[in-house]
């Protein structure tokens, strides 16, 4: 593989390790490298770049951690399958995958604005009978059918369409109408497909899916959305950041 031209500021408070892993993502999310691309060698690229063999490989353990490489006994290490990694904070997966520099579109499965669905209905903060606006969407990155998405949404939204919703995520639709979601309750899952989960998403028996539900709330309070998602998950997964704080 061709070097990438790295720049590395020694003058920097920014730790070396940082400052070249940093560079070897930005070269994977522009798509200067390629998934099944070969990757530089740990002692190449240091002599290369006058590092330390344990900067170097620290900085490469971080992609591996992030799922951007994978290391293989006889291969080397290559990078990844492009995957969308997820932080775990509120946003939609719409804006994820445009944020990655993916091109997402969307088929709308189905749309009712009158659903009875209890447990929507507890998460939204209503009665049981009361009817809400269900959507089931089918979420593409590019060509790659990547998401069955599930939603439902309080009766003021029910003159929500398909065609809206086809041409923006649901975050973008809410906050048109002023309706801005801040904080969320979201539990992160994993199962095996079903039968037509794995015809929609073009998967084999083996493969699992990653869950994920999620109620989000306005800044006073008031349930906005209740999502029930399931992802590919060798195309989806989710970061989170941990302290002792």
């Amino acid at each position: 593989m061709a070097a990438l031209p790295i720049q590395i500021d020694r003058a920097s408070p920014v730790p070396l390790y940082h400052q070249l892993a940093e560079q070897l993502i930005a070269a994977i999310s522009d798509g200067t490298l390629r998934p099944g691309d070969p990757f530089e060698n740990e002692q190449a690229m240091s002599d290369r770049l006058s590092l330390s063999r344990p900067t170097v490989r620290r900085a490469i353990s971080e992609l591996v951690n992030k799922g951007l490489l994978v290391r293989r006994r006889g291969i080397g290490t290559t990078v990844a399958n492009q995957m969308v990694h997820r932080k775990a904070e509120l946003t939609s997966l719409y804006d994820d995958l445009e944020r990655e520099g993916r091109t997402p579109h969307t088929d709308v499965l189905s749309l009712q604005c009158d659903a009875q669905d209890a447990r929507a209905a507890e998460a939204l903060g209503l009665p049981p009978s009361t009817p809400v606006v269900a959507i089931v969407r089918l979420r593409y990155a590019g060509d790659v059918p990547l998401a069955i998405m599930r939603n439902w949404l309080p009766p003021a939204m029910n003159d929500l369409t398909a065609e809206a919703l086809q041409k923006e995520g649901l975050y973008a639709l809410l906050r048109a109408r002023g309706i801005r979601p801040s904080v969320a309750r979201q539990r992160i899952g994993a199962r095996n497909a079903t039968a037509e989960e794995r015809r929609t998403l073009h998967l084999t028996k083996a493969e699992p899916l990653v869950t994920m539900t999620r109620s989000a709330y306005d800044a006073d309070g008031t349930p906005v959305e209740f999502g029930d998602h399931c992802y590919r998950a060798d195309q989806y997964s989710v970061e989170v950041v941990v302290s002792d704080r």
